[in-house]
């Protein structure tokens, strides 16, 4: 492929997408294909010789978009958002244009300095405690990292060697061995799996911990488990507090949480990875009340900021802990700006020693955008979230409604079958797409606003296909029971074939009897 080739295939992807999404809506948001479908249309091999782009394109309609569940769709409801925008497509291909690896400063000066300001400027729109900023007077900083699931086993990884170098001073009768064999984390039952994974991959054991009523972790449920594992002879390190857990996006406490944290010399890490995009509304303050316990926190701008997958922010309050745990050092990195505040070389911040120029996207997204467009964007999804619950908490039908931010949730009253059979015919029609959790011991069906640009029509649409499936669900139950006999008549058809009976009896008896007295007669 040449250069004119290149500008050619440029704009063709560039039209595909635009018409593939202003179209997304006319689109089924999940796929009818069984597993194996895609092999049956692909060869065994790769291609031998080139095939054009036109043909590539082809084929990636005829053959690759049917196979798709249509995260950009605003009728995806499942899970959390994994959204993009025009501004961040265009910051994904400049990047890859680009194409550097800006492993260290001197690989990509500006890859790394970019990163160092838009982490800036985006955790000052977050308020976030200024122990965290790369401007502020401590030693923290931040990093864009792939995932939250990354960022919490970066924290988690960065806490345990951070402990096991304190207890080689404070406890030297302990060998390092025995040391992480006693270590112990803690996090919520409500959180996201990503903190049990953290604990196998590194080797440590990891404790999830009951919830309040409202599924929010509480002070004196980690102080209680501190306390026991202290006693039992194990060693607390780190407690992954969870601001938006994944059922109902509810917040542990960390006012009452970091405290205790602090008393015990346990890390703090702060996995906000939805719900820290609300930490720019005034009106939501309340959420981070306590973040300034925290050692770390991450964030994905993925789920709800208009950049596209993956992009997470994560911060680090003390980044010599992170870079004392991450360092490892060969002459061919060395670099004489290596060390410098200005200067951070980000291999020493995270697992891989590679890493894309994420903070391109980021940058252009955001000066694109602007402060009060992201407020507002956010704002109108926690309407948008709101409107659905008002349709719903309109139908008596439904029960355990909420909301909290832009994810709704509700269930059918009675057994939980009935809301899990609800959920499988609404999936099964392929228009909207939701997802199931547990509140309070029930099944809930949740419901989150995703897409690119999701309107008040969106809405109109999901509740009209959630009441059109639930009234033909309940049709059918009625229909079923006016097929089957009600109790009482049940009961009085019982109780008629049991006189019946007795009355046949009776009639055999007399019969019997008058047979007796005929052949007494004859006698």
């Amino acid at each position: 492929m040449d250069v004119n080739e290149f500008r050619e295939f440029g704009h063709a992807a560039i039209e595909f997408l635009v018409e593939y999404l202003e179209t997304i809506r006319d689109r089924p948001v999940l796929s009818d294909v069984e597993p194996g479908y895609l092999q049956e249309h692909m060869p065994t091999e790769m291609p031998e010789q080139p095939e054009s782009w036109q043909q590539i394109m082809e084929d990636l309609k005829n053959y690759i978009i049917p196979g798709l569940t249509h995260w950009q769709s605003p009728r995806f409801h499942a899970f959390y958002p994994s959204q993009t925008s025009f501004p961040a497509i265009i910051g994904e291909m400049l990047s890859a244009g680009i194409g550097v690896v800006g492993f260290n400063w001197m690989c990509s000066p500006a890859a790394t300095e970019l990163e160092v300001i838009v982490m800036d400027w985006l955790g000052k729109f977050l308020n976030l405690p200024e122990h965290f900023l790369p401007s502020g007077k401590g030693n923290g900083g931040g990093i864009i990292q792939g995932s939250a699931s990354e960022s919490i086993l970066v924290a988690v990884l960065a806490a345990r060697e951070e402990k096991v170098r304190e207890l080689k001073i404070t406890r030297p009768d302990l060998s390092e061995g025995e040391v992480r064999s006693k270590l112990v984390g803690y996090g919520s039952i409500h959180s996201n799996s990503a903190i049990e994974k953290s604990g196998l991959l590194s080797a440590t054991k990891i404790r999830l911990l009951d919830a309040d009523d409202t599924s929010i972790l509480r002070g004196e449920t980690v102080e209680k488990a501190i306390v026991d594992d202290i006693d039992n002879g194990l060693i607390p390190f780190v407690c992954i507090t969870t601001i938006g857990t994944t059922g109902t996006c509810a917040f542990d406490n960390m006012e009452e949480i970091g405290p205790i944290l602090k008393k015990y010399n346990v890390w703090m890490h702060i996995d906000a990875a939805y719900a820290g995009a609300a930490f720019c509304l005034p009106e939501y303050a309340h959420i981070k009340k306590g973040a300034e316990y925290g050692d770390s926190i991450n964030f994905n701008l993925h789920k709800w900021m208009l950049v596209n997958f993956d992009c997470a922010a994560m911060w680090i309050k003390d980044a010599g802990k992170l870079t004392k745990s991450f360092n490892v050092e060969r002459i061919y990195l060395d670099h004489k700006y290596q060390g410098e505040s200005k200067a951070p070389d980000y291999r020493h911040w995270q697992l891989a020693l590679g890493r894309r120029f994420r903070s391109l996207r980021v940058w252009i997204t955001f000066r694109t955008y602007g402060q009060e467009y992201i407020r507002n964007y956010l704002r109108k999804h926690i309407s948008l979230a709101g409107m659905l619950l008002d349709y719903v908490n309109k139908d008596d039908r439904f029960e355990e409604t909420g909301q909290s931010l832009a994810l709704a949730y509700f269930r059918l009253k009675g057994d939980d079958n009935l809301t899990r059979q609800l959920l499988e015919r609404i999936v099964a029609r392929r228009n909207i797409y939701l997802v199931p959790a547990f509140y309070h011991n029930k099944v809930i069906i949740r419901f989150v606003i995703c897409g690119l640009d999701p309107q008040e029509k969106d809405i109109d649409y999901a509740w009209n296909e959630i009441k059109t499936v639930t009234d033909e669900m309940f049709a059918e139950i009625e229909a079923e029971k006016s097929k089957t006999p009600a109790i009482d008549e049940v009961d009085a058809v019982i109780e008629n074939l049991e006189i019946i009976d007795k009355v046949n009896v009776i009639t055999d008896n007399f019969a019997k009897s008058i047979t007796l007295c005929e052949e007494k007669t004859v006698h």
